[in-house]
């Protein structure tokens, strides 16, 4: 039950059983505290929050909770714990996003993420870029609020269709645009649909927006059209988010029939599709936009410049029409004003030079080598994990593992064995039909890392199935 006095039994014991190993070590794991306790994750993860909130731990991503090295305090230091009861039980449930952040320990190989590695990024294009843009007249004045208007038509250009510079709006990259997406399209308590698996940090951020995620079940091809208009139908919800290009995790590209069939589903049922496009830049095969199949409004069209460059190249556009797009518009005014507009400068210095092309070929034929080696690699390896698709680009697989296999169990023995990757289960918005994992070809430092990170993780298998 995760009420607040079985948070603080928690809690106490914790603090007892770090008192008991002493300052640099670590906590049991979350899934053996709910095993020894009967617990839920949500007590656990509360109660460890409340330790880290007192001084007592550190958390580290994909690492677990240690014990911190505690500084004495004054005997009058503030006490704080009012704060339990004036902030309420609305929790912003940032565990599944700092997870996919973390970087990952010397030694151990990361089979997650979703950034270029450094080798990959055009850093030095970057700066050259940047350098150029901060010399712009200008570059340091306010930018118009909307956006650079040759960023603005830029961004309409790659959306196509009768996409306009007038429709797009900048905001500091694609999570923040899927933010600013949920609070103006839905009101807290309504139901979202959103294709199952899903975007982990999608679901966090429709929670935090106080929206009820929704599961409307794939195949191979994406998002099933007669299940989401059934879906539609039973909650009544007037927002479907999705991914209709190199879906994450699993790498579905719906093809353009279906992308058809979903906007007719969603214009039926009066409703709006949020198109997070964010990988149409890691593929040469991206199909029509679902924007730019759309005449009436339905889609908020999200897209990125941080996964083809850099994790701090925060910059992408919503695009959207009539008063969904003055919702957007003004939710980004009256809470973050603008993006910075050198940063803006930089991104349209970038893009309009012969190294975005360049980067382009570099990043398409690296894809499309690694993605090939790390499916070998688990074909010899980890013949009883199966690969749910061969996608058309992206950074990821998705693999499906035997039932008999405890997901969580697997992802700890993995860290254990150097080697990190993506448990399924957040990608779920209510139960997974199965253990999955989601492993990453493009974090690794070089194929060689890739096939040990595999090698590592097949080991870390055969370690749990002899143990269980």
């Amino acid at each position: 039950m995760d009420n607040d006095s079985s948070i603080a039994q928690i809690a106490a014991i914790l603090r007892e059983e770090a008192d008991r190993l002493g300052p640099g070590a670590r906590l049991p794991s979350s899934r053996e505290i709910m095993r020894r306790h009967n617990v839920s994750p949500v007590t656990v993860s509360r109660a460890i929050g409340q330790l880290a909130a007192e001084g007592r731990v550190v958390t580290k991503p994909g690492s677990g909770a240690f014990v911190a090295h505690r500084v004495s305090r004054a005997k009058d230091a503030a006490d704080v714990s009012w704060q339990t009861v004036a902030l309420g039980d609305r929790v912003v449930d940032d565990g599944p996003v700092a997870a996919l952040l973390g970087a990952a320990s010397d030694g151990v190989v990361p089979l997650t993420g979703g950034y270029l590695r450094p080798g990959l990024r055009p850093d030095k294009q970057l700066a050259a870029a940047a350098a150029r843009a901060v010399r712009r007249a200008d570059a340091w004045a306010m930018p118009p609020l909307t956006g650079l208007v040759e960023l603005r038509r830029w961004f309409a250009t790659q959306v196509g269709g009768d996409v306009t510079a007038a429709d797009a709006l900048i905001v500091s990259g694609g999570q923040a645009a899927l933010t600013h997406a949920f609070r103006a399209l839905a009101a807290p308590g309504t139901p979202v649909l959103v294709e199952t698996p899903t975007y982990a940090g999608a679901l966090a951020a429709a929670k935090a927006a106080g929206l009820r995620a929704t599961a409307v079940p794939m195949d191979r091809d994406g998002v099933r059209p007669e299940l989401l208009a059934e879906a539609f139908a039973v909650t009544g919800a007037r927002v479907f988010f999705c991914q209709p290009t190199l879906h994450n995790p699993t790498g579905a590209t719906l093809p353009v029939e279906r992308r058809e069939q979903v906007l007719q589903v969603a214009r039926a049922a009066g409703a709006f599709v949020v198109e997070d496009d964010f990988a149409r830049y890691l593929t040469e095969q991206a199909p029509p936009s679902l924007a730019s199949l759309d005449q009436y409004g339905t889609v908020v069209h999200v897209g990125s410049l941080t996964k083809i460059l850099s994790p701090s190249m925060r910059v992408a556009a919503v695009i959207a029409r009539g008063p969904a797009a003055h919702r957007l518009r003004a939710g980004q005014l009256v809470e973050s004003f603008f993006v910075a507009r050198p940063l803006q400068e930089t991104a349209l210095e970038f893009v309009g030079s012969p190294a975005w092309r360049r980067h382009l070929t570099a990043v398409h034929g690296e894809i499309r080598t690694r993605r090939d080696a790390l499916a070998a690699a688990l074909a010899a390896r980890v013949p009883a994990a199966e690969v749910h698709l061969v996608p058309i680009g992206g950074m990821h697989l998705w693999v499906r593992l035997p039932a008999e296999i405890d997901e969580n169990a697997l992802v700890e023995a993995a860290r254990r064995n150097g080697v990190l990757v993506s448990p399924g289960r957040m990608y779920y918005p209510s139960e997974p039909p199965g253990p999955r994992l989601r492993v990453t070809h493009m974090a690794a430092a070089h194929l060689t890392e890739l096939a040990e990170g595999v090698r590592r993780l097949a080991q870390a298998m055969a370690d749990i199935r002899t143990t269980s």
